[in-house]
């Protein structure tokens, strides 16, 4: 039987790899695991490179799960070089990015998750940044989706994203949204706090179309209904409604208004009194997306139905 590791030479000799390219891996390998931190950083920096320049690299990572431990073992200290952790988890974004096997082979590794939750704790901003592009690569598959939620990156992510540095946001709220596409990775994120962080920064008016997105998956869960509630929600989730000018973030804030108004009818009167002052869940069940114009129209004849009952009471 031919072995899966012989298949996997064979298809990457056929893509241009070549014996030469697999001894510089393997030199390359050998200084980053040494225990000579000048070769560690110049090995880890010129494998940042590599991988970023071209698939070969990449692919070659691919066909062990080997080579990905040798690649973290430097990481695996205490006493960690900020400049190394950079280099290699920025490494392990760029063998990520090539094809499904080694997303696969990435995340499976008992090592990775782990060291990527530590890089977005206590590495420099572009180690929690590419830290966080990683997550988000790693979850285009489903079955990583699971494995990385359970790890308690979530947590993480939410405290980077409440710091809010603009550098590292964008990449920060990919991951959420894309992890909580995955059902149980949603009540995990309420859980650790998104709720409230997503609220606040939404509030303010920052990073509104990618923050709003993901809270209108997460309010499926009844505690972000709750806690929405608590926090004023409703009337800047009006505001939007009224006021913006992407349709999509029409969408979403409807969205959410219409499970807030079906799961908490103490919501009613405001919802209510936005439509009587300025006509905006009328307005939108005409004009807005085909999903926003449902949802629009699914919180008129609940207000309606209140209504009748009010006046035969």
């Amino acid at each position: 039987m031919i072995s899966k590791q012989h298949q996997l030479n064979h298809v990457n000799e056929e893509k241009g790899v070549t014996k030469s390219d697999r001894e510089v891996l393997n030199s390359l390998l050998c200084k980053v695991s040494s225990s000579n931190l000048q070769n560690q950083k110049s090995a880890a920096k010129e494998l940042r490179l590599l991988t970023r320049k071209g698939t070969v690299f990449r692919a070659l990572f691919g066909e062990s799960s080997n080579q990905i431990n040798r690649l973290v073992n430097p990481l695996m200290s205490l006493n960690q070089d900020e400049e190394l952790q950079e280099d290699v988890i920025t490494t392990l974004l760029n063998i990520s990015i090539h094809d499904d096997n080694n997303k696969k082979l990435v995340c499976e590794n008992p090592n990775v998750i782990p060291l990527l939750n530590d890089a977005l704790r206590r590495g420099t901003v572009a180690t929690r940044s590419n830290a966080a592009a990683a997550i988000f690569t790693l979850s285009a598959l489903d079955s990583n989706k699971v494995l990385i939620g359970k790890s308690g990156v979530l947590k993480p992510l939410i405290d980077l994203l409440e710091e809010g540095n603009p550098l590292a946001i964008k990449d920060v709220a990919a991951a959420i949204f894309t992890l909580c596409i995955a059902h149980e990775n949603r009540s995990r994120a309420v859980k650790d706090g998104a709720v409230r962080v997503l609220g606040k920064k939404i509030s303010d008016g920052l990073y509104v179309d990618e923050l709003l997105a993901i809270l209108a998956m997460l309010v499926t869960h009844w505690k972000a209904v709750e806690e929405l509630g608590e926090l004023g929600g409703v009337s800047w989730l009006l505001k939007i409604t009224r006021e913006s000018e992407c349709k999509r973030n029409k969408e979403n804030a409807i969205v959410i208004l219409h499970t807030i108004c079906f799961s908490d009818r103490t919501k009613w009167k405001e919802i209510k009194e936005e439509e009587s002052s300025y006509g905006t869940i009328t307005k939108l069940a005409r004009e807005g997306t085909s999903r926003a114009q449902r949802k629009a129209n699914g919180i008129l004849d609940r207000l309606r139905k209140a209504m009748n009952l009010t006046h035969t009471a």
